[in-house]
C-alpha cells in the first residue's frame, strides 16, 4: 500500500497531537486539552473508573482526580491511524505506569490500555473528536482502587 504525502502528512500531525497529549497530561496542564480535541469532544475514561462527557466536564474531572498523582507517564505506541479526508481513526496503544500518594508513602503502579479514537480536521489542524479507552492490563494497583 502506498500512501499519498497528504496522507503521510496527515498521519504525522495527528501523531504529533497523540504525543502532545501525552506530554499535557504527564505535565498536568490540562487547559491545553483545548487545543488537542475539538470543542464538542467525547471522551470515555471510565473503563480505569474515570469520568465520561464532553472537554469541559473532563477538563474539570482531570484537574481534581489528577492531584493524587505526583508522577505519571503515558506512553504511546503501536498507532494505527487511518484518514479519510478530513476524517481519521486510530487504535493507540498507551503504557501508563503512576505514582499515588498514599499520605504515607506513594505506590507506583501500572495501566496497559489502548486509545480508540476518531480525528477531526479543523482550521486549527487535526483534533480528537472521539476517545474511548478500552483495557487492557492492570499491574500492582492499590487493593482499594478496584479496578
Amino acid at each position: 500500500m502506498s500512501l499519498s504525502l497528504q496522507e503521510i502528512s496527515d498521519r504525522m500531525e495527528i501523531q504529533d497531537l497523540l504525543y502532545d497529549y501525552a506530554e499535557i497530561i504527564d505535565q498536568k496542564n490540562f487547559d491545553k486539552l483545548r487545543d488537542i480535541f475539538t470543542e464538542d469532544a467525547f471522551i470515555d475514561y471510565s473503563v480505569y473508573g474515570g469520568a465520561v462527557g464532553g472537554l469541559e466536564a473532563i477538563i474539570d474531572f482531570l484537574k481534581e482526580a489528577m492531584t493524587i498523582f505526583p508522577n505519571t507517564q503515558h506512553l504511546n505506541a503501536n498507532m494505527q491511524i487511518k484518514v479519510d479526508g478530513d476524517t481519521g481513526s486510530g487504535k493507540i496503544m498507551c503504557f501508563n505506569p503512576q505514582e499515588m500518594d498514599l499520605g504515607e508513602g506513594s505506590q507506583t503502579y501500572m495501566l496497559g490500555l489502548w486509545y480508540i479514537d476518531q480525528y477531526q480536521r479543523t482550521e486549527a489542524g487535526w483534533r480528537i473528536k472521539r476517545r474511548v479507552e478500552e483495557k487492557s492490563w492492570k499491574f500492582n494497583v492499590p487493593d482499594f482502587m478496584n479496578l
